[in-house]
């Protein structure tokens, strides 16, 4: 008789498990989800994962609640956007900080390395990223992510580009730089000439940025039954 009571217990109902991101959707101005929040940022940085939905919901309630603001938190999701160039977020982010804070550091600092960035001065900002490792290195793969940032601008502007330019700005040279270009000459495509002097110059593979002519023409991607309904109207 007591297996029959026990086996018509009814079952402990499970409570469901919502990601970040699904309480984010559901209470985005809720200020009891901030140490939720403030601890995601934290596993975005251990993991190496980013949520710009989830650092924008988390500066908007800093915005409601500022005495709670946590500036090493707001610092790090700062440095995951930069991270993210070419994409706007950095920017998007410091939309929601306070002007008054932005003149101070950590945000200064932050602020001046994205227009270098930016402005593609890529000496200035490695030279600024070295004094200021403390803010930087607390996020993995920082310098990795800006140095694909800097690859991306340089294949938007360049065919061929001398090996001293492309040095300084992925912030690599001599043996570092020779086992990077192995590896782009044999995975992606990229090979090396040699110039009088001794020089290299390094030859990057084509797209419709830097060799204009892979770019269709209007009329090619137009369909031809489009243009025709312009010609009663032009004549």
């Amino acid at each position: 008789m007591q297996r029959d009571r026990v086996a018509a217990t009814p079952e402990r109902e499970v409570t469901p498990q919502y990601t970040m991101e699904q309480i984010v959707a559901v209470n985005p101005y809720n200020p009891d989800i901030l140490p939720d929040l403030e601890a995601y940022v934290q596993e975005q940085v251990n993991s190496q994962t980013y949520s710009l939905d989830a650092n924008l919901c988390l500066l908007r309630l800093y915005q409601f609640e500022p005495s709670r603001m946590n500036i090493q938190i707001v610092a790090r999701i700062l440095v995951k956007a930069l991270m993210a160039l070419p994409a706007p977020d950095f920017n998007l982010c410091m939309f929601l900080i306070p002007e008054k804070l932005q003149m101070e550091d950590p945000f200064l600092t932050l602020i001046t390395l994205a227009h270098f960035l930016e402005t593609a001065r890529f000496r200035e900002f490695w030279d600024e990223a070295a004094r200021n490792r403390h803010i930087l290195e607390v996020v993995p793969g920082f310098e990795q992510a800006i140095q694909g940032f800097a690859l991306h601008v340089l294949s938007l502007s360049y065919q061929r580009l001398p090996r001293p330019v492309l040095a300084e700005a992925i912030n690599m040279e001599g043996l570092s730089l020779d086992k990077f270009l192995e590896h782009q000459i044999a995975s992606n495509g990229w090979s090396v000439e040699k110039v009088s002097g001794g020089g290299q110059l390094v030859v990057l593979p084509p797209n419709e940025h830097n060799y204009p002519e892979l770019k269709k023409s209007i009329v090619d991607s137009i369909p031809l039954e489009h243009v025709s309904k312009l010609f009663p109207i032009l004549t």
